[in-house]
């Protein structure tokens, strides 16, 4: 059986990601599959987020990768909302991707977004704080291979999701 495709859509909250995940949805039958940091964080009780939250939300996050590696090794295409960050209960973050991704398909796309911008977003939203963007910027995991990069800021969720679409059916 063929690997379903895995598009890791990597951002700072209030960068983007969960619009290009509709938008792509809305424009390929193939991804309807989607795991999210915020998904697998619900997951967890209040009291033990309150009590160690990197330490269970980190648990949650490798849960979450492996699931979305079943699905590719179901056959099915999925989509991942999340974030690469360095914190030391996720240390080596990124280096923990590949190895679990490893003989997948996994593609990881950069969702920018200007922190001033996230920031009047996250102010929009009400359930982030207005500087949780900066400090998810401070700690994300650098030296990543990327499909692409894509803007929201100049550019809507669905030409971000064309664009993404384009570039990995044309690998």
């Amino acid at each position: 059986m063929e690997k379903g495709k895995i598009v890791f859509l990597n951002g700072v909250t209030s960068s983007g990601k969960t619009s290009i995940v509709d938008a792509i949805q809305s424009k390929s039958e193939a991804f309807y599959y989607v795991v999210a940091n915020d998904l697998f964080e619900q997951m967890i009780g209040d009291k033990y987020l309150k009590e160690d939250y990197w330490k269970y939300l980190s648990d949650a996050i490798m849960m979450m990768y492996r699931t979305a590696k079943l699905f590719s090794d179901c056959g099915k295409n999925i989509l991942i909302d999340g974030i690469l960050v360095e914190k030391p209960e996720l240390k080596p973050h990124y280096e923990q991707v590949k190895e679990i991704f490893k003989g997948s398909p996994l593609h990881i796309v950069e969702v920018y977004c200007p922190l001033e911008i996230c920031r009047q977003r996250n102010i929009q939203r009400g359930d982030r704080s207005v500087d949780q963007s900066d400090w998810q910027h401070d700690i994300m995991a650098e030296h990543i291979t990327y499909l692409c990069t894509v803007d929201t800021s100049v550019n809507t969720p669905d030409e971000c999701a064309e664009w993404i679409l384009e570039r990995l059916y044309n690998l």
